[in-house]
């Protein structure tokens, strides 16, 4: 099933450079048939396969405005920041949920906008409280290492600042995408001091900075490094290339857990989940509401599950059918790999405030 998703991505991607539809708003003709508006920091060649999907089952016109690798999900942030008065965009479906979070205090986002989009019993940690954002198609933070240059790659944080690996180590700058929720997660866990802390003895063990995830995991099959932070997706794409690239192969928690539960880590890795929002006072509004909860929807998260981003769905009938156990919250007595994103958010600023004392602006 991954193979044919991989094909349907190479054809999409085929068809959308020929004129198809992940363009600039701003671009737009004045066709009369039905159009609604997107922004998002997903990866592009997944984003044009979700979006021809839902134009060939609707019917309806999907404007695609994309961001940068290197800006990944701030870029847009800031644009919807200052359309706020005027929005262009209807829907915002982001790699992450930072930026979401953050558009939803200040009052970017509409209100109970995704109330009924997904099922009542949908983690609370993977929607607001006031349904202003829902989380769905999980990714994994992880450590990528070279197959054909590590033995026996680092299965947690504090390995990473092992001398053993100085100068091969690293990540991309955590201003952006997942690796600043993967910092703000690790400030809610050690607190920041502890962060700043890691951080320095990372910084003394040779770490890199890179601009993107997807760079992180070129630098390791390049030989630049041999092991560094990224997130799954990036990991299989690479595969995809042909590149001796692999993660740590982390035990479950549990013991007595089936393999398919592996994908619970240890306390210093999380899940990341895309986040979907439709903006307050949207043009099209009832158009909005119809693609958000077909990007919340278990077929696009079929479709992401079956393709090289291997997003792990959150609707529990679609992980049953999967073979996939219930998702949980909590495991043991370690922390969740789903954080209280709401709250991890507060210590962003933080978290960030040490990254750039100790590896820069």
């Amino acid at each position: 099933m991954r193979s044919m998703a991989l094909f349907f991505i190479a054809c999409v991607s085929l068809i959308a450079g020929c004129g198809g539809s992940a363009s600039d708003p701003s671009a737009a003709n004045g066709s009369d048939q039905q159009r609604v508006t997107l922004y998002t920091s997903v990866d592009d060649a997944f984003a044009k396969m979700v979006v021809a999907q839902f134009e060939k089952d609707t019917g309806i016109r999907v404007d695609v405005l994309g961001d940068t690798e290197a800006t990944k999900t701030t870029g847009l942030v800031t644009r919807l920041q200052s359309e706020k008065d005027d929005p262009t965009c209807d829907v915002w479906w982001s790699s992450e949920p930072m930026g979401t979070i953050l558009l939803d205090r200040e009052g970017v986002l509409e209100p109970g906008g995704m109330r009924g989009t997904v099922g009542s019993q949908w983690p609370h940690e993977l929607h607001a409280q006031d349904w202003s954002w829902v989380g769905t198609a999980l990714r994994r933070r992880v450590i990528v290492y070279a197959t054909d240059r590590v033995e026996t790659p680092p299965t947690s944080m504090h390995e990473l600042i092992d001398p053993a690996y100085k100068g091969r180590i690293g990540m991309a700058r955590p201003q952006f995408g997942t690796t600043r929720i993967h910092m703000a997660v690790l400030a809610s866990r050690w607190d920041p001091s502890g962060l700043e802390d890691w951080l320095r003895k990372l910084k003394d063990n040779g770490v890199r900075l890179y601009d993107g995830n997807a760079t992180v995991v070129r630098a390791v099959a390049m030989g630049e490094i041999d092991v560094g932070l990224t997130d799954t997706d990036d990991v299989w794409s690479g595969q995809q290339n042909g590149w001796k690239v692999d993660f740590a192969s982390f035990e479950p928690v549990e013991d007595h857990l089936p393999p398919a539960s592996r994908f619970f880590l240890p306390a210093d890795q999380i899940l990341i989940p895309n986040t979907v929002a439709i903006i307050k006072n949207a043009p099209n509004p009832d158009l909005a509401k119809q693609l958000a909860a077909y990007l919340t929807s278990p077929t696009v998260e079929r479709l992401l599950y079956e393709s090289t981003s291997g997003n792990l769905p959150v609707d529990a009938a679609l992980r049953e059918e999967l073979g996939l156990p219930p998702l949980r919250s909590d495991f043991g007595s370690g922390p969740s790999v789903l954080p209280e994103y709401e709250g991890v958010s507060e210590l962003a600023g933080q978290a960030m405030d040490a990254c750039e004392r100790v590896l820069g602006p």
